[in-house]
């Protein structure tokens, strides 16, 4: 068992480490196996894992701290680290047989998804036959299950909105992945041909919107009292805190001793860069203080007895989109700032621009949505409100 602190002193061990592979991470287009044992000797996937399994049953918010740190060292590893990591959380909240399926005969085996309904679920006998194709499935080179989004393929017997786990003997992975960000993730399409799937091995994310999960009876530990859609869109949102935290230190390091090539000037002192800089280290305190106030909100709430409220839910779900937002315009200030040698392939801070733009692309980060959603709840919206949280 290892605690918060021990976990984050080897996270910022292995930021160098990570800074050093990145440009391999991203030519392989996946994360080096090397630095998958490394995430696994840390102890990283354990975090938020059941203990019934191996897990250190740590709240996701440490997880997100870990992820931060590993993202300024490579934003692809730091993705597919949180992502994973927050499956395992996931299957706390599910049920049961679920994680023994999984972890039953070998409790290090990793999970990636693709949320979107993109394949379709015929009911059959004691389950679903599963056929179609998803694409963004991150670090799925390194995962033996997949949590895949699905719709019922007959219109007359509708599922609720789901996703089902299916093993790696059941899926094919199709190498679709050449992107300009996050390269490193590895985030390829994951192809189902008529697999079948236990009835149980299904999460209902209609029953997660309703804190009626059926894990929640069995894993009780404090970490798995959290609404599924706020620990996911704070899992997307650390790691662009720390690609732009990872940014700032990349060009406070540049200008320190950075010339203009014109007049041979310090452009460290250059009264435009201070204020940038100024402005992206307040903004940059202000957005972990607010990853870290939301965990904190949450569970003042809980531990008084009380459920969240949906507005509580709509705004926490809004502030981490606006504040992932906020920080890929920070990156964008500060690559301006550092110069045209920022472009160049040897200079991290185009790796930090690039990650950043498509990491806020992910439809969870769509800032517009979640602002539709809390302000149709403010203003009684019902449920189509609802029905964009869900």
């Amino acid at each position: 068992m290892m605690n918060r602190q021990q976990l984050l002193d080897r996270a910022r061990k292995l930021v160098p480490v990570l800074a050093a592979r990145a440009q391999d991470c991203e030519d392989l287009r996946q994360v080096p196996s090397e630095t998958i044992a490394d995430f696994v000797e840390a102890g990283f996937y354990k975090i938020a894992q059941p203990a019934e399994f191996g897990g250190f049953e740590l709240s996701p918010l440490v997880l997100f701290e870990v992820a931060m740190e590993l993202a300024k060292g490579c934003p692809s590893s730091g993705w597919c680290l949180c992502l994973i990591g927050v499956h395992n959380w996931e299957l706390g909240i599910l049920d049961p047989r679920i994680a023994q399926d999984i972890w039953g005969e070998d409790p290090d085996a990793r999970i990636s998804s693709s949320y979107a309904p993109f394949g379709s679920a015929r009911k059959v006998q004691g389950g679903y036959e599963l056929s179609g194709r998803w694409p963004w499935s991150s670090g799925c080179d390194h995962c033996t299950w997949v949590n895949v989004g699905v719709r019922s393929a007959d219109p007359d017997d509708p599922l609720p909105p789901c996703s089902l786990l299916v093993p790696r003997s059941d899926y094919e992975i199709d190498d679709t992945w050449y992107v300009a960000g996050l390269k490193g993730t590895g985030s390829k399409d994951i192809v189902i041909d008529k697999a079948y799937v236990p009835e149980h091995r299904l999460h209902n994310s209609l029953m997660s919107f309703l804190m009626q999960d059926p894990g929640r009876e069995h894993f009780t530990a404090p970490c798995y009292r959290y609404p599924f859609g706020i620990v996911f869109v704070y899992c997307l949102a650390s790691v662009t805190q720390g690609i732009g935290e990872g940014a700032l230190e990349a060009v406070e390091a540049i200008m320190r001793e950075k010339i203009h090539s014109y007049d041979r000037s310090r452009i460290g002192e250059d009264p435009a860069v201070l204020q940038c800089l100024s402005q992206a280290k307040h903004t940059l305190g202000l957005n972990r203080r607010a990853i870290v106030g939301a965990f904190a909100e949450m569970d003042t709430t809980l531990e008084a007895g009380n459920a969240l409220t949906i507005e509580q839910r709509a705004e926490l779900k809004w502030r981490a989109q606006r504040l992932a937002q906020d920080n890929a315009t920070i990156v964008t200030d500060l690559l301006k700032a550092a110069g045209g040698s920022a472009m160049r392939l040897d200079n991290p801070m185009q790796r930090y621009f690039r990650d950043i733009h498509a990491a806020t692309n992910h439809t969870f980060l769509n800032v517009g949505r979640g602002a539709m959603s809390m302000g149709a709840i403010q203003l009684g919206g019902g449920d189509a409100a609802i029905d964009k949280m869900i």
